[in-house]
């Protein structure tokens, strides 16, 4: 049968990356107290296309995710990338993993148990000068801040809300999830939970306020943790917090290349 795709392009453009989107597969991650865990990812899956072709072969793409059953750590998807690659006869290849992360979660009080889940990104690309591949983590943590401005200024009260810490990450070696959570709540005026009971209620509330936190102050906060972490080369960390009396989000930023 002719093979269209290899057929000359009738506009010989390089193509940066061409591939699929939103392929769904159970993913097993490592997880930091129980070893590993199951869980479902949204992949995305590409390559570079030289001018001289007109289309890639996308159920090559299919193939090699098909083929791929490995727990996600570096060694997996560097031979991901790599089959990638030599399937498609490209010199670039990248690969997107979204996927919920979950972790029990203990209330502070009655330590009643719940699960909370997190947003999560793995990016992978290879290709180019280098055959070392690169890799970037990405995490959405919850956390709850308190208005130092308000809580000084109002006798009774101060307005408080939830605010989103995303933090993305170059690294060395491995970088575990629950330490990038970890990082993110540290920074906040507090945690938020599944689970709480009224006492439980009371401890947040009380730690919250007794924490209170501008959006700059949590950023920061969560910039410093990940400056000294010793794995972590590059890092962007960006909070949005979602503020409950006004009708726009406050947002920070820090990007910062802590190790060339």
């Amino acid at each position: 049968m002719e093979d269209v795709q290899s057929t000359p392009a009738e506009v010989p453009m390089d193509i940066d990356r061409v591939g699929v989107k939103n392929l769904r597969l159970p993913l097993v991650v490592r997880d930091k107290a129980k070893g590993r865990q199951h869980t479902v990812a949204e992949v995305d899956l590409g390559a570079d296309l030289p001018a001289a072709f007109k289309g890639t072969h996308m159920s090559r793409l299919v193939e090699a995710l098909g083929a791929w059953k490995e727990t996600l750590d570096y060694k997996s998807l560097k031979s991901l990338l790599v089959d990638v690659r030599s399937r498609l006869a490209a010199q670039r290849a990248y690969v997107i993993f979204r996927f919920p992360y979950f972790m029990e979660k203990n209330a502070p009080s009655t330590r009643s148990p719940g699960l909370m889940s997190y947003a999560c990104r793995l990016t992978g690309e290879i290709g180019g000068d280098t055959e070392r591949p690169s890799f970037l983590l990405e995490v959405d943590v919850p956390v709850m801040t308190v208005c130092p401005c308000s809580l000084a200024i109002c006798e009774q009260a101060a307005h408080s809300q939830r605010a989103i810490v995303r933090i993305a990450c170059r690294f060395e070696g491995f970088v575990w999830l629950e330490d990038l959570v970890e990082i993110a709540e540290g920074a906040a005026s507090a945690p938020v939970y599944s689970l709480l009971k009224r006492e439980d209620e009371k401890a947040v509330t009380e730690q919250a306020f007794a924490n209170p936190a501008f959006v700059e102050d949590v950023v920061r906060g969560a910039a410093r943790s990940l400056e000294s972490h010793p794995g972590i080369r590059w890092f962007r960390v960006e909070v949005n917090s979602q503020e409950s009396i006004h009708d726009h989000d406050a947002y920070a930023s820090i990007e910062k290349v802590v190790r060339p």
